[in-house]
């Protein structure tokens, strides 16, 4: 499988996630299950919680924000970045985390905004942050571990004060790398969290094992450690895109973000052909603060191509 394929299957698929699971937000572990039982095969896409069938949310919008900053500024240009996610708050989007919306809206500056609001609140470990990464981790792939967990952590920097925000995002950037070049995500996990900050590390490294699974969350998943755990658990569990998908959904909670980032850890894994067609085809990504454009398959995969070339040779 060349690495186009796994490009496409991370953006694509994290977006699958992302609107596979929002009609589940908040509701009980098993819903996805109980309504497509996994004996009549992948399930649906179904609308719900607000959401159109095969509609994206937040998650996704901010993702495709992101990644069109990285394009068309050429690299990391984080006043961009934030300016980009400020008009997209001011667009009215179906949904906004608590957090998101404070940083995004308080009137501070881009290097300002998200450390004050951790000052004031002292809780900014969400999981907004790794949520929006699928993208952001396909672009700076060929640069290197060093480099794709640095990026991943600045990106992070913008709306979530708390390191904890930064480095579980770091992970996620880092294991898409690996799966990119066509290794194995979990193969890569006590690399990757050797590179961790060690304040943090500790913490990555229980809900990351491999005995570890959700029922053994001491948070809800809306957190980044126990969401970034549930979508490796719903990986390590599994052997197909669609199953590692029904396994982040059924575990209910934040079950949109939960199978977004699974779907670009499986999407970087199995390619983008392993995505049932008939979770694509009603794919779209309505995009506030995006000129009123609705971007669907074709440019999902127009932008994870050219995310795939990374960043341009200094």
């Amino acid at each position: 499988m060349n690495r186009t394929q796994r490009a496409a299957g991370a953006v694509v698929g994290s977006a699958v996630g992302d609107a596979l699971g929002a009609p589940y937000e908040f509701g009980p572990a098993g819903a996805f299950s109980e309504r497509f039982p996994p004996a009549a095969g992948p399930g649906g896409m179904r609308a719900g919680g607000g959401w159109d069938a095969g509609e994206a949310t937040d998650d996704t919008q901010m993702a495709v924000h992101l990644a069109e900053s990285l394009l068309e500024r050429g690299g990391l240009d984080l006043p961009d970045v934030f300016a980009r996610f400020r008009r997209w708050a001011a667009d009215d989007p179906k949904d906004i985390g608590l957090q998101t919306e404070d940083v995004l809206t308080n009137g501070m500056p881009w290097d300002l905004a998200a450390a004050v609001h951790f000052q004031v609140n002292l809780r900014a470990a969400g999981n907004g942050s790794l949520m929006r990464a699928a993208g952001s981790a396909v672009y700076f792939a060929p640069a290197g571990p060093a480099a794709t967990m640095d990026a991943a952590r600045r990106i992070a920097a913008l709306t979530h004060g708390d390191r904890a925000a930064w480095e579980g995002t770091a992970v996620l950037h880092e294991l898409v790398r690996v799966a990119l070049a066509d290794g194995d995500p979990l193969d890569a996990l006590p690399a990757t969290l050797a590179l961790v900050d060690a304040e943090h590390r500790e913490r990555y490294a229980a809900v990351l094992a491999p005995d570890w699974h959700p029922g053994l969350a001491t948070e809800p998943n809306g957190a980044v450690w126990p969401c970034l755990g549930s979508a490796v658990w719903a990986l390590r569990g599994t052997s197909s895109f669609p199953d590692a998908l029904r396994a982040a959904v059924d575990v209910g909670g934040d079950t949109d973000t939960v199978a977004a980032v699974t779907g670009a850890l499986a999407g970087a894994r199995y390619g983008f052909d392993a995505i049932p067609a008939h979770w694509t085809e009603p794919l779209h990504v309505p995009l506030p603060g995006g000129g009123g454009r609705v971007l669907r398959l074709p440019e999902l995969l127009s932008l994870a191509e050219r995310l795939g070339e990374g960043p341009p040779s200094r």
